[in-house]
């Protein structure tokens, strides 16, 4: 997390291994959990929807920790980063892994301007994630059923919707030094439906101000 936003400094290298043991996450405090759920939820968002109308149903038990729900969240979760990864494994010019970002422009500002940790990255995304699709619908690619559906998936889980109250001039700033960005044009990873996400730069750019200056959604 550097001081002109996060992620900017990286390298890619791929794990040798990867070990899941659900039985931690009985020890998460609730809020934490939550936070991680934000994750797993922007998978259904970005390209899986029957994934999406399982946590509509499933939520609740996620929520209290159930094994058998979780497990299949995290299964779930991985195989679809990891197609994503396998496509775009060096986050090439096609966008494909950039997807992996819905809500995190929103998001990092929004963590930025409210001091790492006291907005946990997953609530943050969660509102991210929300504006994201607002922005979306005002530009007729999420109609407004899929919208309410999104925010109160997002709502059950317990996670804002709504962003705390930062300055559009530091607002846009801060979306601006955002990694996708090039050359000053704010990249964004905006939707056609649930389970459809894309990159990019081709909006009006009144529609994202319009989304900025949203304060309840």
């Amino acid at each position: 997390n550097h001081a002109l936003g996060k992620n900017m400094i990286g390298a890619f290298y791929q794990p040798k291994c990867v070990l899941i043991d659900i039985d931690v996450l009985q020890t998460l405090p609730d809020r934490e959990l939550s936070a991680g759920l934000a994750e797993v939820i922007k998978y259904g968002l970005i390209r899986d929807a029957a994934f999406f109308a399982w946590l509509e149903r499933e939520m609740v038990n996620l929520l209290s920790k159930s094994p058998e729900q979780l497990m299949y969240a995290i299964s779930v979760s991985c195989e679809n980063k990891a197609r994503v990864v396998s496509e775009d494994e060096f986050e090439s010019t096609k966008g494909i892994r950039a997807t992996l970002n819905l809500g995190h422009t929103f998001g990092h500002a929004i963590e930025n301007v409210m001091g790492y940790g006291n907005w946990l990255h997953g609530e943050a995304v969660a509102c991210g994630m929300v504006m994201a699709s607002y922005m979306s619908m005002q530009l007729g690619w999420v109609t407004a059923q899929d919208f309410d559906r999104i925010k109160a998936l997002i709502k059950t889980a317990k996670l804002p919707i709504d962003p705390p109250d930062i300055n559009q001039v530091q607002f846009m700033e801060l979306m601006r030094s955002d990694k996708k960005a090039v050359q000053g044009k704010i990249n964004l990873i905006l939707q056609k439906g649930i389970g459809h996400a894309f990159l990019t730069n081709d909006y009006p750019h009144e529609t994202l101000l319009d989304t900025v200056r949203q304060k309840v959604f």
